[in-house]
């Protein structure tokens, strides 16, 4: 009961971190504009994201426009592009594999080998999935804080780091982490193939019973005893 409730609690937690990341995905507040200088009063601020260049003004108004080409974009870019985009995928296999392998659901029957197998493979996939989450949003911060430093880059070009950086931290450490708990659920093996724990209780349960061995006859000094009437 403890190990699936930890299933069940981690699962939760990976699948909030995957929605987090296909978030960080669509926003554009991966970069905004810095507001640095003597005139800190600006009608309008800008953000920059992996698919658009939005503008939003005080009065509430906000325009988007999306990247025209795609091979002029910066290689920070580009690959944030490919790795969240593999991450969201990744974190849809994630949650079938582990669905199938938690032992809340009835996938692989009663082979709890199979499940526990099953299980491993989820969560190791999450851990992936957060990899691929960090590592974009890491390259990006550090690219923004090296412009911003950098004294050859122009000032009304300098960015800061936006809350889609946070977001997309957050959610590759809520995957991680969750996926990790998720594979230590499963259990361990020992020699001879029985299980340590885990599974241990359904796995005997489900043993067929031994047959009874036949009944010997009764000797004495290694001579059969006779019946008489």
């Amino acid at each position: 009961m403890v190990n699936t409730g930890m299933q069940l609690i981690s699962f939760t937690c990976a699948v909030t971190g995957w929605i987090m990341a296909i978030a960080v995905t669509a926003l554009p507040q991966w970069k905004v504009s810095a507001f640095i200088g003597n005139n800190i009063l600006t009608s309008e601020i800008k953000w920059e994201g992996i698919w658009m260049n939005c503008i939003y003004q005080t009065t509430g108004h906000m325009q988007c426009k999306t990247y025209d080409s795609m091979l002029a974009l910066p290689p920070d870019i580009q690959a944030a592009r490919a790795l969240m985009c593999l991450a969201i995928f990744m974190g849809w296999l994630s949650c079938t594999v582990s669905c199938c392998g938690m032992k809340c659901t009835t996938c692989a029957g009663d082979d709890r080998r199979a499940k526990a197998g099953i299980a491993l493979s989820g969560g190791i996939l999450f851990i992936l999935t957060g990899l691929c989450v960090l590592i974009p949003v890491s390259w990006t911060a550090n690219t923004v804080v090296q412009d911003f430093y950098n004294p050859n880059v122009p000032m009304m070009h300098k960015r800061e780091l936006g809350q889609a950086i946070y977001l997309g931290w957050a959610a590759a450490v809520i995957l991680m982490i969750s996926g990790a708990v998720l594979s230590s659920t499963c259990p361990l093996m020992e020699r001879g193939g029985r299980y340590r724990r885990g599974y241990i209780g359904r796995s005997f349960a489900n043993s067929p019973a031994a047959a009874p061995d036949p009944p010997k006859p009764i000797t004495s000094n290694n001579l059969p005893l006779k019946e008489y009437v």
